[in-house]
């Protein structure tokens, strides 16, 4: 069938009326893929997104950064207030969506067309070519140089060290080496590809610079420091007031992004440590405990820790206080395994056992009181009370965090130490008391606790020869050790 020219436009329009059509579908700025022109345009668009609603240098950074031949967005999860005057061309992008309205506009992913994108902090002023400086930094670098960074003010940027323990819910900094830097300390504009920032996970987290040199460290990505300056703006001191809600806000972001990239403890580089697990006013970091297999051992982790944390420290409190009370007591299970082994927990426990004589109960008070039924909270905050699963007790680390030391109250029986309840585990198994005379101290969790005297002897009666030597996860039908 032969086409004709006048056939051929109309069937051209019809198209182009149903491409835009198309493109129009979801409504404007929700438009798929194929209806925008291809990213990767050369330039560098510069995002601001470090900034504080009620003090900031917001339309002075932007106006700045608008005089150079660059895109300017403002990413905030909703417009500045009190509202903030950006200059012609700057656009803010809503990240937060609204219930009664369409959903945001920002997607900033969809919005930044150039090749690299800078993330620039409040308060800094442009210089021209610098962007383009660092853009030829990145490219003409090793191959492994995702990220450079640039100082802005007076201050030069100090490089760090920065070593991630995943498994063990930490992060480390220290003083970068010579030629060694993957992070910096101190206020920095940062740029990298368009495509690296948003094929990170959290690409906006605030603070910005840390969720960055995080994400990137477990890429591997390799970061440059260029040395010229950004200038900062001459601001007026900060009142007491906007000093005091920075911090505040400041610290409830770190904690937030600490939590999506699953920190719980930060190592600083001189020493200090900041901490954003589980503490005595909150519950723990895990739930319910099923087929002696926590869920962070299903994710490839070791306990947390803050709970190692909570957990020596409840010991040490439970092993004082019943030696005050004269209790007899020793290291059991995987308590007694982990201070053979290490002189502590073991890595991935989740709580800790202390066997005791059963006749000396009633010689601890908060141990009576628990024995009556009657669950107790002694001085200090930890919560003494009688397991519901059986006739043994438990010292938890508050009303609120359920970490715990279970206490297991055995008697002598023709020179066999046994106990009322057995809930089937391994190492559940009657022993002789002579392990029990004497009993020898240990160290184990930053104290000395009591042990059996021969705890090689006893590890291999409850868990088999080679039990110190030969680590294993609780339950190796669910998850064995290695195998992360």
């Amino acid at each position: 069938m032969r086409v004709t020219p006048c056939q051929a436009a109309l069937a051209g329009a019809i198209s182009l009326n149903l491409l835009l059509l198309f493109c129009a579908w979801q409504g404007p700025g929700r438009s798929p893929p194929s209806c925008r022109p291809p990213r990767g345009i050369p330039g560098v668009t510069v995002l601001l997104r470090d900034f504080e609603d009620f003090d900031n240098d917001l339309a002075g950074t932007a106006r700045s950064f608008a005089s150079l031949p660059v895109p300017v967005l403002v990413a905030a999860e909703a417009a500045p207030y009190p509202p903030v005057p950006l200059p012609a061309g700057v656009r803010l992008l809503p990240l937060r969506p609204v219930a009664d309205q369409p959903p945001p506009l920002a997607h900033p992913e969809l919005h930044v067309r150039t090749r690299h994108v800078a993330l620039v902090p409040d308060g800094t002023r442009a210089v021209p070519g610098l962007l383009e400086r660092m853009r030829d930094a990145l490219e003409q670098g090793p191959s492994d140089t995702r990220l450079v960074a640039a100082p802005v003010g007076s201050v030069p940027l100090r490089c760090l060290e920065l070593r991630l323990e995943p498994r063990a819910w930490t992060a480390r900094y220290g003083a970068g080496a010579p030629g060694v830097c993957r992070a910096v300390e101190g206020t920095a504009v940062l740029l990298l590809r368009t495509r690296d920032l948003f094929a990170l996970p959290f690409p906006l987290a605030r603070p910005v610079p840390t969720a960055i040199f995080v994400q990137a460290v477990l890429r591997g990505w390799g970061l440059r420091v260029v040395p010229v300056a950004f200038p900062a703006s001459r601001r007026p001191p900060v009142s007491p007031h906007s000093h005091w809600k920075a911090e505040n806000l400041a610290e409830s972001r770190r904690r937030r992004l600490m939590r999506d990239l699953g920190i719980k403890r930060e190592v600083l580089a001189d020493g200090r440590e900041r901490w954003y697990g589980c503490g005595k006013e909150t519950a723990r970091c895990f739930g319910t405990v099923h087929a002696r297999t926590p869920q962070y051992l299903l994710a490839g982790r070791w306990t947390p820790p803050c709970c190692l944390r909570a957990l020596r420290e409840t010991a040490r409190h439970v092993a004082g206080a019943l030696e005050a009370a004269g209790v007899r007591y020793w290291l059991e299970g995987g308590s007694l395994l982990g201070a053979a082994r290490l002189g502590d927990i073991i890595p991935w426990d989740y709580d800790v056992d202390l066997g005791i004589y059963q006749e000396d109960v009633g010689k601890c008070r908060w141990l009576a009181a628990a024995a009556a039924g009657e669950p107790v909270e002694d001085a200090e905050g930890f919560l003494w009370e009688k397991a519901a699963e059986g006739d043994f007790y438990r010292v938890h680390y508050s009303r609120s965090n359920r970490l715990h030391v279970d206490l297991w109250p055995f008697y002598p029986r023709g020179g066999v130490m046994t106990k009322d309840t057995w809930l089937g585990h391994p190492q559940d198994v009657e022993f002789p008391e002579s392990f029990l005379q004497p009993r020898v101290p240990m160290a184990f969790a930053g104290f000395t606790a009591m042990a059996p005297n021969n705890a090689r002897a006893f590890l291999e009666l409850k868990f088999g020869p080679g039990a110190i030597e030969n680590p294993e996860y609780p339950n190796p039908d669910v998850k064995r050790l290695g195998q992360d």
